[in-house]
């Protein structure tokens, strides 16, 4: 299946999605309602068979958080990059796909640890990298840190 195949479909899988081609990746943006579904079925789908999760990350959009999934296929060859908005940026939280992707389970708690991101279900959901005891998220926007040198 080539690129413009594979697109079609995808968005048989999920009509609303939209396709972004600005990148190296072919990237696709789903409502956070659909992610967990959409990735399940992608991972399982012989047609997909994304079975190999290389990237999970956030990126802080000042008034809402946007998550990052990178997925391999090694049986076709395929690279996507499934995006997916948290609009709660006071109390984030989404789906976790550790059942789906064992790599989510130190990923999900990286981005727990720097982004507050709380994932539902999640086994394992505490700070990885500081104390428990540290006040705030250090990959906010809005974190505000005493030692911080401003520019």
């Amino acid at each position: 299946m080539n690129n413009e195949e594979f697109k079609i479909y995808l968005h048989s899988l999920l009509p609303e999605a939209v396709f972004v081609e600005t990148g190296e990746f072919l990237e696709i943006q789903i409502a956070s309602d659909k992610l967990f579904p959409f990735l399940e079925n992608i991972k399982i789908s012989e047609n997909t068979s994304f079975d190999y999760l290389f990237c999970l990350t956030c990126i802080d959009r000042i008034d809402k958080f946007e998550m990052v999934y990178h997925l391999l296929s090694k049986t076709h060859k395929h690279i996507l990059v499934v995006k997916s908005i948290i609009s709660d940026y006071q109390n984030p939280e989404t789906e976790t796909v550790c059942n789906l992707w064992k790599t989510a389970e130190f990923h999900e708690r990286e981005v727990f640890d720097l982004f507050g991101i709380k994932f539902k279900n999640h086994p394992d959901l505490r700070r990885i990298f500081l104390d428990d005891n540290w006040n705030g998220y250090p990959l906010r926007k809005n974190y505000i840190d005493p030692n911080m040198i401003e520019l």
